[in-house]
């Protein structure tokens, strides 16, 4: 019996060696197949994390009853809470795994530390197993810009349209928009008790979009989303010249970019300046990963690089199919009023 009690031991003991050098060599191939990701999926995984963390923020403060508003520049210019947390989260959680990327974002916050429940090192497994196209996969952090819109849709959030408000995060490399987070907190709040609230869309060049289904508006039908709380005589001009079956106005260029790939709008029609780099960055690089396009109204690109200017000061014109015709469409007397960076 103590010979037969021995032997189990030993067994037991060779078993449980075994298992821990199992164990040891299982996540040493896992680190090095994480060592060998694109650093362009690693931060694209790890904004996806940090988005998913701001929307649960933007879902917090609303609840907690005070949405600490302070207004910047007048009542359709607002900051709250949510704005600030967001951007601090967003902000060092990025810098505290990628200390070499130049991010920008909206609000201008004081340098201070981020509390620690601010702070997300995780990262999005399903992206971080995605393929990188070849041309970013030797990226380095330097060469990358991270524009953030900690929360696109202020004032819709502090009205309630909850279903106009976004997170945006968007990777720049070399001026163009490359990769793109948007998370939306509220999807699905008015659907009931039983649904799961907030989702994350993200995308990228050569790659292509996700967490969501890409439809077109019904053919032959022209549906233009534009602002809802910005508009002026250029932004109805340019709308009209369009010769719309219909006209949406909502807030949030993210959320008008969704529209725009979920078959709800044709175009998006913004001919002001207003928007800004962190308002377009994330959404372009979505909405060109599924072959559609985001311009200024000339139909030029807009450069992200670190020293641009952040006002998209010939405003907005976005596409998922038939970009040349609505950029045909744009009176004279608009362009001429929108000078082009």
């Amino acid at each position: 019996l103590y010979l037969l009690c021995w032997l189990c031991d030993a067994v037991h003991v060779g078993y449980c060696s075994q298992r821990r050098l199992m164990d040891k060599n299982e996540k040493m191939i896992q680190n090095h197949e994480f060592c060998q990701t694109a650093l362009v999926m690693r931060l694209l995984a790890s904004a996806y994390a940090v988005a998913e963390k701001a929307g649960t923020i933007v879902r917090r403060v609303l609840h907690s009853g005070d949405l600490g508003i302070v207004e910047k520049t007048g009542a359709n210019d607002l900051q709250t809470l949510a704005d600030r947390l967001v951007q601090k989260s967003i902000c060092a959680s990025l810098s505290k795994s990628f200390p070499k990327i130049t991010i920008i974002g909206e609000e201008d916050l004081p340098s201070e530390a981020a509390e620690e429940d601010l702070i997300e090192t995780g990262m999005y497994d399903v992206i971080l197993r995605k393929p990188c196209p070849e041309k970013y996969s030797i990226l380095k952090e330097e060469e990358l810009v991270v524009w953030v819109d900690p929360l696109d849709g202020t004032k819709e959030y502090t009205e309630g349209l909850l279903d106009h408000v976004t997170v945006l995060i968007g990777i720049a490399y070399r001026g163009k928009a490359i990769a793109g987070v948007i998370n939306q907190p509220f999807y699905n709040y008015q659907m009931g008790a039983d649904v799961t609230l907030g989702r994350t869309l993200w995308g990228m060049l050569g790659l292509g979009a996700f967490g969501f289904q890409l439809q077109d508006v019904p053919d032959g039908k022209r549906i233009v989303t534009t602002t809802r709380s910005h508009s002026n005589k250029l932004v109805i001009d340019a709308v009209q010249a369009m010769e719309p079956h219909d006209v949406i106005r909502v807030g949030g260029a993210g959320n008008k970019i969704i529209q725009l790939v979920e078959g709800k709008a044709s175009a998006y029609v913004f001919a002001s300046p207003g928007c800004k780099k962190w308002d377009t960055c994330a959404p372009e690089a979505i909405l060109h990963a599924v072959g559609g396009k985001l311009t200024d109204m000339h139909g030029n690109a807009y450069c992200y690089d670190a020293g641009v200017k952040h006002m998209n000061s010939a405003g907005v014109l976005a596409t998922l199919r038939n970009h040349q015709y609505y950029a045909s469409r744009v009176p004279q007397a608009v362009l001429q009023a929108l000078p082009s960076d």
